[in-house]
């Protein structure tokens, strides 16, 4: 039997990595480092089956596609854990929880899902270390020795009562200034990863103890929560009851009960750019880049392009992120303004701010190629087996060109089936759907006319996604 429930945390919007990270499509979702996504590379760590268990997966109504689609991908089963509304890690964790609980683990691993972790086997080995202290009754954290002063990390003061390698943590630190941080790593405090190995009785009990309402709000979101094949929705009502609040302000800082394991393994949050510089193969002049990228006399700096070709002349220590819809020019030192910017950016309705060119659905994935006045085109991949919901329209009109594939359309209740270059009209109000019956992606172009042409304007009758 496995000893070890991974429970696996994905949440959060990674605005200081826009533009390749926005709301629609967060970091963890992204290939930031080769051609998986952290989420893919965090499912693959705990996929030992001798000592980890069936992962669960705690996310929002707007991701569990996503990761369900990305575990898929890699051939992992999962369970989704959906939070009805965003509350924090604190209640994330306390309903993870009690659900693991409830299936009857005895030690859950609680992750990121979008941290860097360089050393497999450096991590199983110190997964193995902290059971014992979960067997004693500890919740374990993982510390990792500093590099270098970072200031953009909290920390972890190390006591001295030892339970083999682990030693019981005397203080969480936040973080520090420059000279601070100095000192701290001379008087060997470690890294806060974010990242814990505990038994689940023993965290909802020190929950119950600092946060009741919390602790009482995750019990009664688990046990009024429905299910839906592999994917558990917790009880909205009784989720909101639960004080916003990070697992580490929630417990992780106010218990005794709280050990760590030194790891031994490479580690990032990948919080910034400068974090993807810090962990990327960099050429003779410290620069990293991805994508189609020319270099002149340029040094220290993060140059990445997912579609434009990019050139860069004669600056350092700069980051450049070209992408079709947007782009990042800015100098290391004022990364940590971006988050700002980007909620500057939203706050001023900037779509890009947000949205991705390519919006990923259930059913695949659509991207606009153009709009106008009274006009919007879009490119519609279908995934094989895949279809939209059954819907309509009030404001609009459709038009839609099969480019690839085989479509089978719904409309007014008849069936036809339409195959490259063949088009259909959608009128408005016409109720209709489309479907891939095929092996192959479907690709459709998607011509909207009229006066109001934003996702919005829908009447959903059915969907097989059980979408809310």
């Amino acid at each position: 039997m496995s000893s070890i429930t991974p429970v696996i945390l994905v949440g959060g919007s990674g605005k200081r990595l826009w533009p390749l990270s926005r709301e629609s499509m967060p970091k963890q979702f992204v290939p930031l480092l080769g051609k998986q996504s952290t989420f893919q590379q965090t499912l693959q760590r705990v996929a030992d089956g001798g000592l980890f268990g069936r992962p669960v997966i705690a996310t929002n109504e707007a991701y569990r596609f996503m990761a369900e689609s990305q575990a898929r991908e890699i051939g992992m089963e999962i369970d989704i854990l959906v939070e009805p509304s965003r509350r924090d890690s604190g209640p994330a964790m306390a309903a993870a929880a009690v659900y693991t609980r409830n299936l009857g683990a005895k030690a859950v691993l609680a992750l990121a899902s979008d941290h860097l972790v360089m050393g497999a086997e450096a991590f199983r080995a110190g997964c193995l270390e902290g059971l014992e202290a979960v067997r004693q009754g500890g919740i374990v954290t993982f510390g990792i020795p500093p590099t270098e002063p970072k200031t953009d990390y909290g920390y972890i003061r190390p006591g001295s009562e030892h339970i083999g390698p682990v030693q019981k943590v005397a203080a969480f630190v936040e973080k520090p200034n420059a000279q601070a941080a100095l000192r701290y790593i001379a008087e060997g405090l470690l890294w806060n990863s974010g990242n814990f190995l505990f038994p689940p009785e023993v965290l909802l009990s020190e929950m119950a103890r600092f946060e009741p309402a919390m602790a009482a709000a995750a019990e009664e979101a688990v046990a009024k929560a429905k299910k839906n094949g592999s994917t558990v929705f917790l009880d909205a009502e009784a989720f909101a009851k639960a004080p916003a609040k990070s697992i580490d302000y929630a417990v992780m800082e106010r218990t005794d009960k709280c050990w760590v394991v030194p790891a031994r393994f490479r580690w990032s949050d990948l919080g910034t750019w400068d974090a993807l510089l810090d962990v990327g193969d960099a050429d003779s002049a410290g620069n990293v880049t991805e994508g189609p990228v020319e270099l002149d006399h340029v040094r220290n700096s993060y140059v990445r392009s997912d579609g434009p070709l990019t050139a860069v002349i004669g600056v350092e220590e700069v980051v450049v992120v070209a992408m079709n819809d947007a782009v990042l020019v800015g100098h290391r030192d004022n990364l940590p303004r971006l988050k700002d910017v980007v909620q500057r950016m939203s706050d001023g309705k900037h779509k890009a701010a947000t949205e991705h060119t390519v919006m990923h659905r259930p059913w695949g994935s659509y991207q606009d190629i153009d709009r106008g006045e009274r006009f919007r085109a879009k490119r519609l991949t279908v995934k094989p087996g895949g279809k939209l919901s059954l819907q309509s329209h009030s404001r609009r009109a459709e038009h839609w060109v099969v480019v690839k594939g085989v479509a089978e359309v719904t409309l007014d209740g008849k069936i036809s089936t339409l195959r490259e270059n063949q088009s259909v009209y959608i009128p408005m109000g016409g109720i209709h759907r489309l479907a891939n019956p095929g092996s192959e992606p479907l690709e459709v172009v998607e011509v909207q006319t009229g006066d109001y042409l934003e996702e919005d304007d829908i009447v959903r009758y059915e969907d097989v996604y059980a979408r809310v």
